[in-house]
């Protein structure tokens, strides 16, 4: 039997659950199972002949599997959410939960590397299939490509100087661990800050190892054909980046730019938006420190 691996609690679990109003013979995916939580949730407000598909590409979500006839695990990547679920058979659904970001046993796993916590090979992967991690990136991408990345993703105004300073040092030899990338990086690493600086570090080359952006607009984008008329999509998100683009997708259906206007200047768009943004009270955050920059958007299908 595989043991069952620790996982904190979900973050705005109830908020999350409800905003997909749940029929009891519906048909849901949650594309971020993890420990299963919010699959949890989701089974005990179904009925007898509802159904529940969850997607994860991380091998370790495969221990937390829930013995529920109703339930199905696939261990794949969630940008294949189309795909997979018609080889089940299903065309459309009554809802997508999206619950973005690393999970908090991947933080808490030293060897994956995610955390500035610990000393680990610069790995960082979300799937142990996937060919690119962390240390192709810091050891192999060129200085421009190295500046873009903590631009683009990690939001960094000095960017430019890191990447050089990277770039320099793995001329010497080559950068294997997290704590050699840090003491690479001491300079830009002020003591009153550095936890927040590092932490912008990590997430731009987490994203670039792992493509989230690209994942999540491909995801968003199928969710417009998969859910039904009056289907529900909820997704919380961790960093602006991601938030910005899930706003803009519920919106307008666009990541950038405005939908088209016909000759009487009315344009028409596959989302409304379910009230406002939802963000974790003081309670929850005092409970569970992971829901600090969480945020949560509700749309429902037109």
């Amino acid at each position: 039997m595989m043991k069952t691996m620790s996982y904190h609690n979900p973050v705005l679990l109830k908020k999350s659950v409800d905003g997909l109003a749940v029929k009891p013979d519906g048909v849901y995916v949650d594309v971020t199972f993890g420990g299963g939580g919010h699959s949890k949730e989701i089974l005990r407000q179904l009925g007898p002949t509802g159904r529940l598909f969850a997607f994860d590409q991380d091998e370790d979500a495969l221990a937390n599997i829930l013995p529920d006839e109703r339930f199905t695990l696939i261990n794949e990547n969630f940008r294949n959410i189309k795909r997979f679920l018609r080889f089940y058979g299903v065309r459309e659904v009554d809802g997508v939960l999206a619950d973005l970001g690393v999970s908090s046993h991947q933080f808490d796993v030293a060897e994956r590397g995610f955390s500035t916590r610990f000393d680990a090979e610069l790995d960082m992967r979300m799937s142990q299939k996937g060919q690119l991690n962390a240390f192709v990136v810091v050891n192999e991408y060129s200085e421009t490509d190295l500046k873009k990345v903590f631009a683009d993703f990690g939001e960094l105004s000095n960017a430019g100087a890191i990447a050089n300073t990277i770039v320099n040092a793995r001329r010497d030899k080559s950068i294997k661990n997290t704590e050699h990338l840090k003491f690479v990086l001491a300079k830009f690493l002020p003591t009153h800050k550095s936890h927040k600086i590092l932490a912008q570090i990590y997430q731009a080359i987490r994203i670039e190892v792992n493509q989230e952006m690209e994942v999540l607009k491909e995801f968003l984008e199928q969710t417009i054909e998969i859910l039904k008329p009056g289907g529900r999509l909820s997704v919380i998100s961790y960093h602006s980046l991601e938030d910005r683009l899930v706003k803009r997708f519920m919106k307008n259906g666009l990541f950038e730019g405005e939908p088209e206007r016909d000759f009487f200047g009315n344009y028409s768009v596959p989302f409304k938006t379910i009230g406002k943004l939802i963000v974790p009270d003081d309670e929850e955050i005092r409970i569970n420190n992971r829901a600090r920059s969480a945020k949560l958007r509700i749309a429902e299908k037109m």
